[in-house]
């Protein structure tokens, strides 16, 4: 099967290829910028939208053009590949995947990407990298690149800039290890597995809150755009770079021992976007508990949910195993041994006892049984073509047995 793997590592560059590598981050800023503006001034005149073929002629006209003859200093393959972030950006608009294309600013997602591998040279053994129109770079070499180079992307995050390699390489079909578990996500837990094992939470925003805070308000302090200013800036910066770095380590060592230890993860659908949603509500019609849910949305944003199932789902299918995504709807409030629904079975955040049969066991623990439940009766009825019932009545399903981690709790079969 074919793998696609990036890697990436911090860049080492001269004080002129950084300055070469602002540049061409501008150059490919301004072209997007300036795209789009077409694109949106032909949409207000009842013309067409042009396409990436008409945006690339237009392209070539402003390379030449006096006004823009800087843009010829940029390689000229990272200019179109903005062109294609744009196109795809109108894609994903008009498929509802995403909100309309807006103009990109200075200092915000800085990058430029080269497609073509046969421009780009790889020097491993002496930890450096030849682009177009940088030369050669050094990069921090922290593990070995393996597969064919496909594509190159330069970015630049909190003043340091880093090289992400982009590869493909034929890799065996792999066998899945272990077995099924279910996974209840959570706030005082970050993440319950069925078997009763719990991730506790990182919560790196609130580790750096009160240092986050002290630094914004310094930096409210100064001018703004002052040297003052701009160095303040760097903090806070360094402070959320900090607080993102940690929290995608956390979250890539987790899934990488989930995934490699089960062959099959059963996961919330949860909608994290509409969970977090502010309850300000307007001046007509104002919120209720504002400040409570509001905290309550900061938490669910600290843990990323949301990153954390797209790294499992990629890292299962890497070591052949399967995501399966099911509805959250009463997973917290049924009964795992008697099935009965109600809300008075969760008396405390914590706690789980069924009001029917006395059933008492942790909440999270509660969740992920009957996620892993509902996962099992969704794989059966994909396997034999059947509708998929609703998320509360899986729990009388009979398309599938349960899996040893049941008998393991002291959770009869239903």
């Amino acid at each position: 099967m074919q793998r696609l793997q990036a890697y990436k590592y911090e860049l080492m560059p001269t004080g002129q290829q950084q300055r070469d590598m602002r540049r061409f981050a501008g150059s490919c800023r301004f072209v997007f910028n300036k795209a789009l503006a077409l694109q949106k001034e032909r949409y207000e005149q009842g013309k067409k939208k042009l396409g990436y073929a008409g945006l690339c002629k237009l392209l070539t006209e402003w390379r030449h053009s006096a006004e823009t003859a800087w843009l010829a200093d940029a390689p000229v393959h990272p200019l179109q590949q903005t062109l294609k972030d744009l196109e795809r950006a109108y894609t994903n608009f008009f498929a509802k995947r995403a909100d309309f294309p807006r103009f990109r600013k200075k200092g915000q997602s800085d990058s430029f990407r080269y497609p073509d591998p046969k421009q780009i040279k790889l020097d491993q053994a002496n930890s450096r990298i030849f682009l177009p129109k940088l030369g050669w770079l050094r990069y921090r070499n922290s593990r070995e690149v393996l597969g064919a180079v496909k594509n190159i992307t330069v970015s630049q995050s909190c003043g340091k800039w880093f090289v992400s390699i982009q590869t493909e390489r034929e890799v065996e079909q792999p066998i899945p290890t272990g077995g099924s578990v279910g996974i209840d996500m959570g706030i005082a837990r970050f993440a319950t597995l069925s078997d009763g094992a719990f991730y506790a939470p990182l919560n790196s925003f609130r580790r750096h809150e009160a240092r986050l805070r002290k630094a914004q308000q310094a930096m409210s302090r100064k001018t703004k755009f002052s040297c003052n200013w701009k160095r303040a800036k760097a903090r806070v910066q360094r402070i959320h770079s900090r607080i993102g770095n940690a929290r995608r380590d956390y979250l890539h060592k987790a899934t990488t021992t989930i995934s490699q230890n089960h062959a099959m993860v059963c996961i919330e659908d949860l909608q994290v976007r509409n969970m977090s949603k502010s309850s300000a509500g307007s001046p007509e019609k104002p919120g209720k508990q504002v400040r409570a849910k509001s905290g309550l949305n900061k938490s669910i944003l600290d843990q990323g949910w949301f990153e954390f199932r797209r790294q499992l789902d990629y890292k299962l299918a890497w070591n052949g195993g399967h995501l399966i995504a099911v509805p959250a709807q009463n997973t917290s409030r049924t009964c795992p041994c008697c099935g009965h629904v109600s809300a008075a079975n969760r008396q405390t955040q914590a706690r789980f006892e069924c009001v029917a049969c006395g059933f008492e066991e942790n909440a999270d623990v509660v969740g992920a049984i009957n996620v892993l439940r509902a996962g099992h009766a969704r794989l059966a009825c994909e396997v034999s073509g059947a509708v998929m019932p609703p998320a509360a009545g899986t729990r009388r399903s009979d398309l599938c047995q349960l899996d040893a981690e049941m008998s393991a709790v002291g959770i009869p079969r239903l």
